[in-house]
């Protein structure tokens, strides 16, 4: 397994890295519907695009197995492949976040309670909370600091 800064943002690694979200969302984002799935994945290509730090776990296949999207301290997303879960890539990638971006600030779903669990393991504390996200969709969101 490897870390790498992606630097090409290629239509095909965007791909590869929609199908790791698509994944990751279906198995931890049980509330979530799959029309609404589908609605929030229109935004996905241009979420990667625009992020501005793109971070990839590969496999010994160099495929994106995990990703993460950094901007300025705070990770914006952390999403790994069902597959691929419970192996300490989520960990790997959000310690090299906090090693080479001091990132130290997130927003994760209310309910997504594993997300949350190991955002605080990581030594993360809720300091707010929304009834809604970003989009105003009735999906509370904590946010957390180091």
């Amino acid at each position: 397994m490897k870390i790498v800064k992606v630097e090409n943002r290629s239509q095909v690694l965007i791909a590869q890295l929609e199908k790791v979200w698509k994944g990751s969302v279906k198995e931890t984002h049980l509330f979530l519907s799959d029309e609404e799935i589908e609605d929030i994945q229109k935004y996905i290509p241009q979420a990667l695009a625009e992020i501005p730090h793109l971070i990839i776990a590969q496999n010994e296949k160099d495929t994106p197995v995990a990703f993460m999207g950094i901007d300025e301290k705070k990770l914006e997303m952390l999403f790994v492949a069902p597959n691929e879960r419970g192996l300490g890539l989520g960990r790997r990638l959000l310690e090299y976040g906090i090693r080479e971006y001091q990132v130290n600030e997130l927003g994760v779903n209310e309910q997504n309670p594993q997300a949350q669990d190991f955002y605080e393991h990581m030594g993360f504390k809720v300091y707010k909370r929304t009834e809604t996200d970003e989009q105003g969709m009735p999906y509370p969101i904590l946010y957390m600091r180091l």
